[in-house]
């Protein structure tokens, strides 16, 4: 497994990350601990969950299946690099209360502690906004920030889903007080959607920010969405299926297999192995459901894509550009 250090940290983070959105939902908790422990062999030492993972009524469930994994000992907390979130309503399913979601000081509060005890862990390595709050201001946040620091609660703060402006704001606001700011941005991000390009990926290398791809197959699109149904007989489902419905996408994805199938190269390793080629990225968040996707997922880390490819790529899934330039009429 390769390492890369996570922004401007002294942390050495591997370059794929495993994502745990799954975990209670769709894979079972002993499921959940062998995938977890296969990651770990394979040398994955980067976690990301989040406090509303599990969902609904279930919203705590994945971080409490780590806990249990944590629970079984062999210094698996000391080797993983933790990573979950903060701005879900956390309230009770059915219910909603002021301060049991965003980024005010209380919830920030309330929520590192309700996640430290659903992990069965004293400190979260990387703790991250969920989303933009726009009603509490960076001094109240980056005041939250550091009493949790200090009370050894939390190491470092991210992003997720920040414009690239928000990134600078909170990053312009920590930098008045001395502080460290963020170290991370988790963005969408993936060949069939590239727009982080513009202003979030800029934003983020400008501020020494590491960047942590989401849905790095969009949603199945590029897992080989066309080649699957045919094989199966049945239709893609799902958002697949949505983006499917779409002509011109469609042909994007046809054109897509199409190139891989002359390399006979597997869509979904080379959407990973993509990401890695592109500067800034620390590494994409992988969600395996099964330990052959997890699988999968490292094989992608070993290859090697040739410019020929890469140049056949970008002419199907076309970037928006060179930032600043791509702003120009």
């Amino acid at each position: 497994m390769e390492y890369t250090q996570l922004g401007r940290t002294g942390l050495k983070v591997s370059r794929l990350v495993l994502g745990t959105m799954n975990f209670g939902p769709q894979t079972g908790e002993a499921d959940s601990h062998a995938l977890m422990d296969a990651a770990l062999d394979a040398g994955i030492n980067f976690f990301d969950t989040a406090n509303v993972y599990g969902w609904g009524a279930d919203k705590g469930r994945t971080e409490e299946i780590i806990g249990s994994w944590f629970a079984q000992g062999g210094r698996r907390r000391d080797k993983v690099v933790l990573a979950t979130k903060v701005y879900a309503n956390m309230a009770p399913e059915g219910e909603s209360w002021p301060n049991y979601d965003r980024l005010s000081a209380l919830n920030i509060r309330r929520a590192v502690d309700a996640s430290l005890r659903r992990l069965g862990t004293d400190h979260i390595d990387l703790y991250q906004f969920h989303h933009v709050d726009r009603n509490t201001p960076f001094e109240e946040i980056w005041q939250a920030i550091d009493v949790l620091v200090q009370q050894g609660k939390i190491l470092y703060a991210g992003s997720s889903n920040f414009p690239g402006w928000k990134i600078a704001q909170a990053n312009e606001t920590a930098a008045r007080t001395g502080r460290l700011g963020l170290v991370s941005e988790q963005c969408l991000y993936n060949l069939a959607e590239r727009r982080a390009e513009l202003e979030t990926i800029p934003a983020a290398q400008e501020y020494g920010l590491g960047v942590i791809p989401w849905s790095p197959l969009h949603g199945g699109l590029l897992g080989g969405a066309i080649r699957k149904a045919a094989a199966s007989g049945r239709s893609a489902t799902g958002r697949s299926a949505d983006a499917l419905a779409n002509t011109a996408v469609r042909a994007q994805v046809q054109a897509y297999e199409d190139l891989l199938d002359k390399h006979g190269l597997e869509p979904g390793e080379v959407a990973l192995a993509w990401l890695l080629t592109r500067p800034g990225i620390t590494g994409p968040i992988v969600g395996p459901r099964t330990a052959e996707q997890l699988e999968s997922a490292l094989r992608a880390v070993e290859l090697e894509l040739p410019a020929e490819l890469l140049a056949g790529l970008d002419e199907i899934f076309p970037g928006p550009g060179p930032a600043p330039e791509a702003f120009a009429w």
